[in-house]
C-alpha cells in the first residue's frame, strides 16, 4: 500500500511540476468541497474578471472538504484555505465536486486559456514568499491581517488576468494594464503592499507547491499542496524547481 500511494504520488508530481509536457491536463483527483466563508479579508472594489467596480470579499476563502479521490485523498476532509482565481464564477454554498489540476493548467472560461507555466511560476512564488496561515480560519483577525490576505488576494487577480509583464515591476493592482476582456485592477486595499510584494517576483524566492480546484460553473481556487506530499514532491521535482526558476530569471 504504501509503494502505491508513493508511485501515485510520483505521478502527480509529474502533472505539478511539468505541465507543459501535457497538450491538455487529465485531472489528478477530485475534491467534494463547498464555501463556508471567509478567512482574514476585506471588501474592495473590483474592476476585471467581468466586473467593474463591484464590491466583493479580498481575501482567503475557506472550503470544507468532504470527500476526495486520487490526488484529492491529500488534503484531509475538512477546512482548506484558498484563494479565488476565477471572478466571473459564482461561489458554491453548497458541496460540489472540484477537479484536483496542476495550477498552469486551470482554466479560465472569461479568459480563454489556461494559467500557463509562468503565471502559475509567479503564484507559486508569491505563495512562498508571503502567504500566512494566520489568515486561515474563521478569526477574529486583527486589521492587519485583514488587510494583508486583502493584499495579497489582488496580488493573486493581478497575475491571473493581467498579461505577462516584461518585469515583475510591470505589476500594478491599482491600473488595468490589458487591453480588452483580461486586464484587472482594484480599489480599497493596501496596493502599496500587494505591488511591493509582485515587484519581489524574481525567481530566487521559496516556492509553494499549489494546485488547482476547477469546477466549470462555480468558482476556481488555488490551494496548497499539503506539506506531507509537498516534501515528497521536493525530492523528486527539486533539480526541476530549480531549472525553472533559473529560465524565469536568464
Amino acid at each position: 500500500m504504501k509503494t502505491f500511494k508513493f508511485l501515485a504520488i510520483l505521478g502527480v508530481a509529474a502533472f505539478l511540476l511539468l505541465p507543459s509536457m501535457a497538450a491538455k491536463a487529465l485531472p489528478l483527483g477530485t475534491v467534494d468541497v463547498s464555501r463556508t466563508g471567509h478567512g482574514a479579508s476585506e471588501i474592495a472594489d473590483v474592476y476585471g474578471g467581468g466586473w467593474s467596480g463591484q464590491p466583493m470579499y479580498t481575501g482567503v476563502y475557506m472550503l470544507d472538504k468532504t470527500s476526495g479521490s486520487g490526488a484529492g485523498t491529500f488534503w484531509d476532509n475538512g477546512p482548506i484555505a484558498a484563494f479565488c482565481i476565477e471572478l466571473d464564477e459564482p461561489p458554491s454554498g453548497s458541496i460540489k465536486t472540484y477537479d484536483v489540476v496542476g495550477v498552469s493548467d486551470a482554466y479560465n472560461g472569461l479568459l480563454n486559456e489556461s494559467m500557463g507555466i509562468d503565471k502559475s511560476n509567479y503564484l507559486s512564488e508569491l505563495w512562498g514568499r508571503y502567504y500566512d496561515p494566520s489568515w486561515a480560519g474563521d478569526g477574529p483577525f486583527i486589521p492587519s491581517q485583514d488587510s494583508s490576505a486583502a493584499a495579497f488576494a489582488a496580488a493573486v487577480w493581478e497575475i491571473v488576468y493581467e498579461d505577462l509583464p516584461v518585469s515583475p515591476f510591470g505589476y500594478d493592482v491599482t491600473a488595468d494594464g490589458t487591453p480588452g476582456i483580461p486586464g484587472f485592477a482594484i480599489d480599497s486595499v493596501d496596493s502599496a503592499v500587494a505591488n511591493a510584494w509582485l515587484a519581489s517576483l524574481d525567481g530566487s524566492g521559496p516556492m509553494a507547491e499549489l494546485a488547482a480546484f476547477t469546477n466549470d460553473g462555480n468558482q476556481n481556487y488555488l490551494v496548497a499542496v499539503p506539506e506531507p506530499t509537498t516534501m515528497l514532491l521536493l525530492g523528486v521535482g527539486g533539480v526541476l524547481g530549480a531549472m525553472r526558476r533559473k529560465k524565469r530569471t536568464a
